[in-house]
């Protein structure tokens, strides 16, 4: 029997986060116990201050638990350190924030070709050639940041996360600084983009039709996840 299926990718228990703040430390997640499938797209939602952001930030190893088990992969991230977590998010994972993050002084080509050329890739400017293909931006390699729109530039965020064929893509708030057009056409890329790398999504947003679109949606309210709020986005909609 295949078990590939069904075996999570992600694994989450009692996963705390506490943050020091100016009036002491602040519990940002509290007890997380969670599973993602591979291949799962996963939506999370919440009012702001949830714990949405903070959840993916220590899924992508990007923040530390304080406490409990991250398991991504296989892999226990508390039991890595900063270049190894670094290491393990070029080979494993791709990330699309609601800020675009790009490199100003670097064409649409070069901004999704150097991560590629940093994990050794030797086919890094044509495997990026072609994800700006897929995101509708092949006449646009050679344009700076300066030079596209929010849609175009969260387009070479698209592709940037998307170019290593990664296991997992995160993806926070991706249609939060998108006018209602762009944002549709966004949602409809990052899931065509699951779809031709069999990636596993999981995604924070606010917009209740992408949300819909994910196999499964979790709540958080209060750094603790609202057991009363899952359902299956497909048959929400």
């Amino acid at each position: 029997m295949n078990t590939a299926v069904t075996d999570p990718i992600i694994r989450l228990k009692d996963m705390s986060l506490t943050l020091e703040a100016n009036a002491g430390p602040v519990d940002i997640l509290r007890g997380i116990s969670m599973e993602v499938t591979a291949g799962e797209t996963l939506g999370l939602i919440g009012p702001s201050g949830s714990g949405k952001s903070s959840l993916l930030m220590v899924l992508g190893g990007l923040e530390r638990a304080s406490s409990g088990l991250v398991s991504v992969v296989g892999q226990n991230l508390s039991d890595m350190g900063e270049d190894a977590l670094a290491r393990f998010r070029m080979d494993h994972m791709g990330v699309v924030f609601q800020s675009f993050h790009l490199i100003p002084t670097m064409t649409a080509l070069e901004n999704v070709a150097t991560p590629l050329e940093l994990a050794g890739k030797p086919d890094a400017f044509a495997r990026a050639a072609e994800e700006l293909e897929a995101v509708g931006l092949g006449a646009r390699i050679h344009h700076y940041p300066a030079q596209m729109s929010g849609g175009e530039q969260q387009r070479v965020a698209l592709a940037r996360a998307a170019a290593p064929r990664p296991k997992i893509l995160l993806a926070d708030e991706p249609t939060g600084n998108l006018d209602g057009v762009n944002g549709e056409a966004i949602m409809d890329m990052l899931f065509g983009l699951r779809d031709r790398h069999g990636s596993t999504l999981v995604l924070v947003t606010h917009a209740p039709e992408l949300a819909a679109r994910c196999d499964r949606v979790v709540a958080l309210r209060d750094g603790l996840l609202d057991p009363d709020a899952e359902q299956l986005g497909r048959v929400a909609q």
